[in-house]
Formats: C-alpha cells, structure tokens, sequence
C-alpha cells in the first residue's frame, strides 16, 4: 500500500447505450442513463486510480457510495468518471467522485472502498455458499 497516495485519480469513460438506460436496468422508466449504471462508472474510476497499485494478491472492494444523481444524460452522449483518493485509513480507501456527461455536471459524492486479501476473501464467500447447499 506505500504506493497509495492522497491525490490520485482514475478515470472511465462510456457512450449512453440502450442497455445503459433506466429502464432496461430497472431503475426508472425514462431512456436516460440509469443511476446503477453511472455508479457503475464511478467505481470503475475508483479501481483505475488505485488497484494496479496494490501488492499482489490484493483488490479493493466497494463498501459505501454517497452519491447524488444531478442531472439526466440521453442515449449516445458521453459520459465521463473521476475519483480521486482524499484520505487513506488502515484499508479503507475514500475517493470524491465526480461524472460528467458532455454537458453537465451528472453526478457528484464519495466512495469508499476496502483493500483485502483475495484469497481470504474468496474462502469467506465460499464457506457463507456452503450454507446454501445444506
């Protein structure tokens, strides 16, 4: 993690497709850019910023998104995400997040995210699996 530091940033990118709307997702009824899916785009700026920095075996996982959708984005526009790190404690990873579409300001907050073992992490959710085959 000593190569984590404050300030960085990741990026992502995406043209508004029919399969990104509100209702093809489930998440409204309007053909505009769903929330889940800008979410989406927010937590893959996140994994830009930091995970190809962490020691091998790591990945961060997404634990918390305060987030507030602004404005609608239509179908073909381009909508763009980036987080930025502004605080690092012990695992926890907070970014500020922003999206753009080519005209505003989308959608703004925080997202916070856990650095773990992926093997210990995996091993956890396949024990909790078990459960589902007694």
């Amino acid at each position: 993690m000593d190569k984590i530091e404050l300030g960085m940033t990741g990026h992502a990118e995406m043209v508004v497709g029919t399969n990104d709307t509100a209702p093809r997702i489930g998440s409204g009824h309007i053909a505009v850019l769903g929330t889940p899916r800008m979410i989406n785009l927010i937590e893959e700026a996140a994994l830009a910023a930091v995970e190809q920095l962490l020691p091998e075996g790591k990945q961060s996982l997404g634990t918390h998104l305060d987030v507030s959708h602004l404005a609608a984005t239509p179908v073909g526009m381009t909508v763009k995400a980036e987080a930025e790190l502004i605080s690092v404690d012990g695992r926890k990873l907070l970014f500020a997040v922003r999206a753009h579409d080519e005209m505003d300001l989308i959608g703004e907050g925080r997202h916070e995210r856990v650095v773990v073992t992926a093997a210990s992490f995996q091993a956890r959710i396949d024990e909790k699996g078990k459960s589902l085959r007694r």
